[in-house]
């Protein structure tokens, strides 16, 4: 084996060895410190597959629409012709070192906090087993693989939510996985739609519809396209998503939020857009008025929201609008900012839902009303609560900027009446999110501190910073530096556009 594909498979057998042996270490505090590390080399292990075996090659008539920087594909299920096939390359790898980076911060945020409801050595457990299913969809390059990772998620994040949630915490979680369980369905049927009519599961193989006709590209596609816009969740099946947000525990909403939605995106863009292109192309409208139609909606239903939490996970439904339409576009310029889109988002998200949770256990509570003069009594975690926001809310020179921006420019760059409204109904949409954050910053930090902000200490833990930290300097490092994303993802994204308009 090279030492790419070592590193392949590093990245799926750490964490799940990881998992087994925090549920054989007796030790509460011991078991999250093994998890802790199985994490760290995780991530360690993801870094380098950036390094070395680089090479794209162009479509042309019989060849693959991109080559993985590094692949292992070994057979798997001889009978039917299944391949345990692994890849990474520069659309994958960004959310591959995400999941890992955050998995760690959350798994080193619980030596400090363990959220009640359970042992946090159960806790650590199933955050490595999520981890897996996240990192193994990221990775698979066979259909049937892809599915599997993907079913993988559902039940810890289901127990996470149930075990560790807030007071509604059950019914978050079984709404949760009731409407993750109708997407699973429709993927299934999506991917024996796509390997029955081209009689393999391979992914390079399939990239471009070769051997689907234009009938089995339109159902797939729109099998497909429904079961990633549950997971991502895209209007008007988000529902799920601010009551699973609301009652996670801070590490669960981190995840969920952070990297879990970006298996819908990704899928989008790697299955459905590439095995079905033509589908693709014919639903590229209705994706693209539905994506404005989630940025305005989640902005409008931000800025009646009572609950931190609750804002903070609308939000996301907004953002991931931002992300659809850079899709639906099917242009490079739009693929490119999906991609550094879905990466800003779990960043910047990931790090306002650590702030949220660290401003409900000082005030035990959520609500808007009750929160005020954050400022006056922790100006340090008033102004991390302000950097999160406005990195979110896209201003220029943080990570949120370029998704957002790059989303408008290339519905504007695709023209006509329709994606030009749309791109200008998007950019009304990026007000508006300025102006729900803006109120959230008033409502929370200025004024006079609220009986429950007035008790707030002024410091922050250490592992608060720890956790913290990271995520800052990357909002500053990705909007500063955008190539650090699409530099690497620029050729392989290339070559996908090349397969969907040829």
């Amino acid at each position: 084996m090279s030492f790419g594909q070592v590193l392949l498979v590093a990245v799926l057998a750490v964490p799940a060895l990881g998992a087994v042996a925090v549920a054989a270490t007796p030790r509460d505090r011991a078991a999250r410190l093994v998890g802790t590390v199985a994490a760290a080399l995780t991530l360690l292990a993801a870094v380098p597959l950036v390094f070395g075996g680089r090479s794209w090659v162009a479509w042309s008539a019989g060849a693959p629409a991109v080559r993985p920087w590094h692949q292992l594909d070994l057979p798997w299920v001889p009978g039917l012709e299944l391949r345990f096939h692994l890849g990474v390359d520069g659309i994958s790898w960004p959310l591959v070192v995400l999941t890992a980076l955050l998995t760690l911060l959350c798994c080193a945020y619980t030596m400090w906090r363990v959220p009640d409801g359970g042992s946090g050595r159960a806790l650590v457990a199933l955050l490595l087993v999520v981890e897996v299913g996240i990192l193994g969809t990221f990775l698979a390059l066979d259909l049937v693989l892809f599915f599997l990772f993907f079913e993988v998620v559902l039940l810890p994040m289901y127990a996470i939510i149930a075990g560790w949630g807030g007071a509604d915490r059950r019914r978050a979680a079984r709404k949760f996985a009731l409407y993750t369980l109708f997407g699973s369905v429709l993927l299934l049927v999506g991917v024996y739609v796509v390997v029955a009519a081209a009689g393999t599961a391979d992914v390079v193989a399939l990239t471009g519809g070769d051997g689907l006709s234009r009938g089995t590209q339109l159902a797939a596609f729109t099998l497909l396209a429904l079961a990633f816009a549950v997971k991502s969740p895209l209007w008007p099946l988000h529902s799920w998503l601010p009551d699973a947000h609301t009652q996670a525990p801070t590490v669960g909403s981190v995840v969920l939020a952070g990297v879990l939605l970006k298996m819908g995106t990704y899928g989008l863009i790697r299955v459905a857009v590439g095995v079905a292109p033509e589908g693709a192309r014919w639903a590229a409208p209705v994706l693209g008025v539905l994506a404005v139609a989630a940025i305005l909606v989640g902005s409008l239903v931000c800025l009646a929201q009572a609950d931190v939490k609750r804002l903070i996970a609308y939000s996301s439904v907004g953002h991931m609008g931002f992300v659809l339409l850079g899709v639906a576009t099917l242009t490079a310029t739009g693929i490119q900012a999906a991609l550094i889109g879905n990466v800003a988002h779990g960043v910047i998200t990931g790090l306002l839902f650590f702030l949220a949770g660290a401003v409900k256990d000082r005030t035990g509570t959520g609500s808007l009303a009750e929160l005020s003069g954050l400022r006056e009594t922790a100006p340090r975690l008033a102004g991390l609560l302000a950097f999160a926001a406005v990195a979110s809310l896209g201003l220029p020179g943080l990570a949120g900027f370029w998704g957002e921006a790059f989303a408008v420019v290339a519905a504007l760059q695709v023209g006509g009446p329709l994606w030009t409204t749309l791109g200008v109904l998007a950019a009304i949409g990026g007000a508006l999110t300025a102006a729900y954050f803006l109120r959230l910053l008033r409502q929370v930090t200025h004024g006079r501190p609220s009986p429950a902000v007035g008790g707030v200490g002024a410091g922050l833990a250490g592992a608060e910073l720890t956790a913290w930290v990271p995520l800052v300097l990357l909002a500053l490092a990705i909007g500063l530096a955008p190539a650090l994303v699409l530099g690497v993802a620029e050729a392989p994204v290339d070559a996908l556009v090349g397969v969907v308009l040829p």
